[in-house]
């Protein structure tokens, strides 16, 4: 196993025990607005980027749509990159879903291996929308 394929688990390890060591817990209207897509809150709640005003300045807030067994958790940027997703992601919506390229992106090794937040946010978007089996013959046709 070579040392660049050792990189992304040893950083999300050592992000999660400093995190806990810290003692922190999250909250969505206190973290910076470039790390509040896809973060997950101390009450398990997903952080929700949105325009606050006509200006185009953002603000994080907590949203009403819970995590089952993620909490205190704020998206690594490698997590970011590998499933091809946006920081600047306003609400929550699949609409990325439909974008060339990201079917390709969410199911690669780096993404369905490291990062089950992000495909827990799609998997459920997908299901609340009718369209879990096109999720899963997404999923199958990269991953076969």
């Amino acid at each position: 196993m070579s040392y660049s394929s050792l990189r992304l688990p040893v950083f999300l390890i050592l992000s999660s025990l400093l995190h806990a060591a810290l003692g922190e817990e999250i909250i969505c209207e206190n973290l910076p607005t470039s790390m509040c897509a896809f973060s997950i809150s101390a009450s398990g709640k997903r952080c929700l980027l949105e325009t606050a005003n006509v200006a185009g300045e953002y603000t994080c807030r907590t949203s009403v749509v819970e995590v089952e067994g993620i909490v205190d958790h704020v998206e690594s940027y490698e997590c970011v990159a590998a499933c091809g997703v946006d920081r600047k992601t306003v609400g929550i919506s699949s609409d990325a879903m439909m974008e060339a390229g990201f079917a390709t992106k969410l199911c690669s090794p780096a993404c369905l291996d490291y990062c089950p937040n992000i495909l827990d946010l799609f998997f459920n978007l997908a299901a609340g929308e009718g369209k879990i089996l096109s999720f899963f013959f997404l999923v199958f046709m990269h991953t076969a």
